[in-house]
């Protein structure tokens, strides 16, 4: 029943905020040839898909943590994205084809080792990933690992249609942000 959920909003979503995509992405042109891009992350199962992004950061920014990565190297417009969560838009079409959920833990890179070892452990990786869950209403970030792969295991274990839509809800509303660079 999710995964109709999922399908329905990412849907509707990508209709009702793709001239905000269109927008963007020439916006985005006047500081870079791609707005778009694709980086691999681990899924369900651990198995490796593409991630949509918009790109908030200069082409040339090493494929690391989000809290890694010096507020530097991101493009000026990038900064705003990541702040009104809008660099979020493109990954309604991961939602579409069924790589994420809307709800689940955010999916990590393959060189994130402390934190892959921490969900493993957790069992996180039996669901697939997705745009908000509770670590991101509650501002838990990756430079947490242990305790963002407790909140996803959390958040897994206690799953319902209700906290579904809640955390659906608050995200769309402003709740929480996204990984925080490096200063």
């Amino acid at each position: 029943m999710i995964r109709l959920f999922d399908f329905i909003f990412s849907l509707i979503g990508l209709l009702l905020t793709m001239p905000i995509i269109i927008l963007i992405s020439i916006a985005l042109l006047t500081e870079t040839r791609k707005p778009l891009f694709l980086q691999k992350r681990v899924g369900k199962d651990k198995k490796p898909f593409l991630i949509v992004k918009f790109r908030t950061m200069s082409e040339e920014t090493t494929s690391i943590a989000t809290h890694l990565v010096s507020k530097s190297a991101l493009n000026p417009f990038g900064s705003l994205l990541r702040k009104t969560k809008l660099d979020e838009l493109p990954q309604l079409w991961n939602v579409l084809i069924g790589n994420m959920s809307l709800v689940g833990p955010r999916p990590n890179l393959f060189n994130q080792e402390e934190l892959i070892s921490a969900r493993d452990s957790l069992n996180v990786y039996s669901v697939k990933p997705g745009i908000t869950g509770l670590a991101q209403i509650n501002c838990i970030d990756m430079s947490s690992p242990d305790l963002l792969a407790k909140t996803d295991a959390a958040m897994i274990s206690n799953m319902s249609f209700h906290l579904y839509f809640k955390y659906v809800f608050l995200t769309v509303f402003g709740k929480g942000r996204g990984d925080n660079v490096s200063l």
